[in-house]
């Protein structure tokens, strides 16, 4: 049997007292940069947002349908570009203060101002004007269609925020304190510690999907960072928490079948993990060596000795079967032959140095890679770096935690980088990573082409959906082509839970499971 080995804060987690009904522990492995929607792409930031702040429109766990947010409904002019928005005349920020009109107004312009630096400004869409009609009414004009726009504002990017709030904790907003409309508030946020919020009192306006619309049946949610695998697993089975989305796989078997625990699953919206290349940096600029690396990695052998047969290997950065996918792909994705790898490189004049290493021009091929220091992400970068020592390329590693690493991404200090993300079609990964705007984050690869922008561009504003998969599958071919990337695998949404918990519906949107919680409810 296998030791499980804690360190004396994972200890002080599972041997810590019962929390008092109504409260609940999620136990999760990184934390975010900071709890501002307009400024980080992490899902653990998303995690949070959804719960203490709310959207104009929502999405259903179906991940299809959108139903109504702070909006109770909503118009699209023929054109597509007015989009006039119906407010719910009841909602409140946490501290009593009635939501208007103004307060989306400011929410998206302050989204879109270049002096926001916001790296997900693009998922407004082009926007016109957004303009408070009366206290209760939206109107959102765009210069050009965008086809995601109802999707992307159901985003945890676009959470309405309190002016106030932004202008009293200046540089400390989202660090010091949040004011939101959601199910939860703000209590208290330590960093690489926890996360606490308290039921919003008042909260009634939860989208029609919810068995229950407010207010949550929850009193506390207190979010706690446990890097340890083994240390999340135990406080799960142990009662220590009642419900992770962040237990290891190789325990999934086992809690299948233990007592007073739950699992329940969701492949509605994969989650993929990758490493991208620098494309432009001396050691992997190279397509040659970036499609070698490729070839290098076996992605069915780590979806099964490293995840136990629990993920899906990935050979394409979104799944194939995900919404506007290009399949004449299919047959020209690049899969494991270490050989090829190898004569590739010999025939690009790498030669092998006399520690095996392999160099040109002087160049050694030791990329440097960027990754976080949580254990999925080091079991990956460490199998990666064994595979690669046997065609000649000497990986380097470095790892960071998960409230610096999104800074040390954001530099161009790096050759390659780990990453995973969610999405629900190939436009939303392709608009995420590959617009030349998008530098140096999340297009960490400083991928930079004019034909790709026009065709992103002629994807969102399309009203036909074959002219729409049309433009995003060029983009596809060009990136695949390139080995902008080299895709890992296939995640699927895996909640485990205390049973004393009605059972759980997992909710996809960008990886947060728990979504808003107002369905997280102890069994009577």
């Amino acid at each position: 049997m296998k030791k499980i080995l804690m360190t004396t804060a994972a200890l002080a987690l599972v041997s810590a007292p019962a929390l008092a009904a109504g409260e609940i522990t999620v136990v999760r492995a990184i934390d975010a940069n900071n709890y501002d929607p307009h400024k980080s792409t992490a899902q653990a930031n998303a995690e949070i947002m959804f719960m203490l702040g709310d959207t104009l429109v929502s999405l259903a766990p179906d991940m299809k349908t959108i139903e109504s947010g702070i909006a109770k409904e909503w118009e699209v002019s023929d054109d597509g570009l007015t989009y006039t928005f119906r407010l719910h005349d009841n909602v409140q920020f946490c501290d009593g203060k009635k939501l208007t009109a103004d307060d989306v107004v400011y929410s998206i312009e302050r989204w879109i101002d270049p002096e926001t630096n916001s790296p997900v400004a693009w998922r407004a869409g082009e926007v016109e004007s957004v303009t408070a009609i009366d206290p209760f009414t939206v109107e959102y004009k765009l210069k050009s269609p965008f086809s995601e726009l109802l999707y992307q504002l159901a985003q945890s990017f676009g959470t309405i925020i309190d002016k106030d709030t932004v202008e009293a904790l200046g540089p400390d907003f989202g660090v010091a304190g949040f004011n939101g409309t959601g199910p939860f508030c703000w209590v208290e946020w330590t960093p690489r510690d926890k996360m606490i919020m308290d039921k919003h009192e008042a909260y009634t306006w939860g989208a029609p999907f919810h068995k229950n619309t407010g207010p949550a049946s929850l009193d506390r949610i207190t979010w706690q960072i446990v890097p340890e695998e083994n240390t999340r697993t135990v406080a799960v089975m142990t009662g220590q928490s009642e419900v992770s989305p962040y237990i290891p796989v190789i325990a999934l078997k086992q809690l299948e079948s233990a007592p007073g625990v739950e699992v329940v699953r969701s492949d509605l919206a994969p989650y993929t993990y990758y490493i991208g290349f620098k494309i432009d940096k001396e050691t992997v600029s190279d397509p040659v060596v970036r499609r070698a690396i490729n070839l290098a990695v076996d992605q069915e052998a780590m979806a099964e000795d490293l995840f136990f047969g629990e993920v899906e290997p990935a050979y394409s950065y979104v799944t194939q079967d995900a919404l506007d996918w290009n399949h004449d792909l299919d047959d020209t994705l690049l899969k494991y032959d270490p050989e090829a790898a190898k004569k590739m490189l010999d025939e690009a004049g790498w030669v092998p140095g006399d520690d095996g290493v392999r160099a040109k021009g002087g160049v050694r091929l030791s990329p440097l890679i960027y990754t976080f220091a949580e254990s999925t992400y080091g079991k990956q970068v460490e199998a990666v770096q064994s595979y690669l020592r046997e065609i000649g390329i000497d990986l380097q590693i470095e790892s960071f935690d998960a409230t610096v690493v999104w800074g040390k991404l954001a530099t161009q200090e790096f050759d390659m980088y780990t990453m995973g993300y969610p999405y629900v079609s190939s436009g939303d990964a392709l608009n995420l990573y590959f617009r030349s705007e998008n530098i140096p984050t999340p297009n960490r690869m400083n991928w930079n082409d004019e034909k790709t922008d026009e065709l992103l561009d002629a994807g969102a504003a399309a009203t036909d959906d074959a002219e729409r998969a049309k433009n995003y599958g060029e983009v596809l071919k060009m990136v695949h082509d390139a080995a902008a990337w080299l895709p890992l695998y296939h995640d699927p949404m895996v909640i485990v839970q205390s049973t004393d918990l009605e059972t759980i519906t997992p909710h996809n949107l960008y990886g947060a499971g728990l979504y808003k919680g107002l369905d997280l409810k102890f069994k009577e």
